[in-house]
C-alpha cells in the first residue's frame, strides 16, 4: 500500500514540512471515515488540483449529541485505507481521541446564527464541535485547499464562515452531492438501513425535488412549497420528517418568501437513521 498512514499530530506536521517549504499545493479531505462515492469525488477532486493530498478519518465525539450515535457510526479503517491508496492520496491521518483531544477542551468554537436552524435546532452542540475540530484539523494540517461535500449544505456555510472569521489562508471548496441512481444522496448512515428501509428513504430525495419543482414553477410561499414536498413523505409509522425549510444559502435561516435562489433542506428519519439532504432552486423572474 503506498498510502501513508499517520496516527501523530507530530509526525502529520514533520511529513507535510517538506512538502510545504517546496511550495507544493496541499489538499486536505476531512472525514469521519466509513468512506463513500461522495468522500471519492472529494478526494478525486484533491488529487486533480493539489501535488498533496490528506485524508483526515476522526469520528470526533464533540458534535455528537447523543451517545447511541456515536456508539452506531459505522467505522471500517481497512477499506477506508484500500479507497484513499487506490485514489492516489499522499496521506491519512488517522488520529485517536486523546491524540486529538488529550485533555477536556475548555476553548471551543461557539457557531450563532448559521447553526440555529435546521440541525441545529435538532442537534444540540453539533455544530459547535464540528467547528472546534475542523478548526484543530485546519491548524494541523496547514492545508492551501480543503474539500467538504454539498450534502451537508449547513456544515459548509459554517466552514466558510469559520474561515472568514477566523483569517485562515485556506480556499474553501464545494463539491457537489453524489447520488444513487434513485437519487438518494449517498451517506455513511445508509448501510444502517434495511431493504425496505432504504426503499423509503427515497422519500426525502422526491420530496426535495417536488419542492424544487413548485419553486420553478413560481410557488414564493415557502409554506406552499414545504406542503408539496411534505405530499411526498409515505405516511408510513418507520418514516418521520424532522425538518424541510427553504433558507437562505448564505445565512442558512429561512426565508419569508422566495425572490432569490434558495437552498430547500430536509432531514427525515428512517428508522433510527437520520438522512439529511438538500437541493439548490431558482425561482423564475419576476414579472
Amino acid at each position: 500500500m503506498r498510502v501513508e498512514r499517520i496516527d501523530t499530530i507530530a509526525a502529520l506536521r514533520a511529513r507535510l514540512a517538506a512538502a510545504r517549504g517546496s511550495g507544493k499545493r496541499i489538499g486536505l479531505v476531512p472525514t469521519m471515515g466509513a468512506l463513500h462515492k461522495g468522500h471519492a469525488t472529494l478526494i478525486a477532486r484533491a488529487r486533480e488540483e493539489c501535488d498533496s493530498v490528506v485524508v483526515t478519518v476522526f469520528v470526533n465525539p464533540l458534535q455528537f449529541d447523543r451517545a447511541d450515535d456515536l456508539e452506531r457510526y459505522p467505522r471500517a479503517l481497512d477499506a477506508d485505507l484500500d479507497l484513499c491508496d487506490r485514489l492516489g492520496a499522499d496521506v491519512v491521518f488517522v488520529p485517536s481521541t486523546t491524540e486529538m483531544y488529550p485533555a477536556s477542551p475548555r476553548c471551543t468554537i461557539q457557531v450563532t446564527g448559521l447553526g440555529d436552524e435546521l440541525c441545529g435546532r435538532y442537534r444540540p452542540g453539533h455544530f459547535a464541535g464540528m467547528a472546534t475540530v475542523v478548526m484543530k484539523l485546519f491548524q494541523i494540517v496547514q492545508a492551501d485547499v480543503a474539500y467538504f461535500g454539498e450534502k451537508d449544505a449547513q456544515q459548509l456555510a459554517i466552514v466558510r464562515r469559520l474561515v472568514a472569521d477566523f483569517n485562515v489562508p485556506l480556499t474553501i471548496v464545494g463539491v457537489e452531492t453524489v447520488r444513487e441512481a434513485d437519487g438518494v444522496a449517498i451517506s455513511s448512515r445508509n448501510q444502517h438501513l434495511d431493504r425496505c428501509e432504504r426503499q423509503l428513504a427515497t422519500a426525502l430525495y422526491q420530496a426535495l425535488g417536488a419542492a424544487r419543482a413548485a419553486i420553478e414553477a413560481g410557488t414564493r410561499d415557502p409554506g406552499g412549497v414545504r406542503a408539496a414536498a411534505i405530499a411526498r413523505i409515505p405516511a408510513d409509522d418507520r418514516v418521520r420528517l424532522e425538518y424541510l425549510e427553504a433558507v437562505d444559502p448564505d445565512s442558512m435561516e429561512p426565508v419569508p418568501q422566495i425572490l432569490q435562489p434558495v437552498i430547500v433542506a430536509g432531514a427525515l428519519w428512517v428508522g433510527r437513521t437520520r438522512l439529511i439532504d438538500n437541493v439548490r432552486c431558482t425561482p423564475p423572474p419576476l414579472s
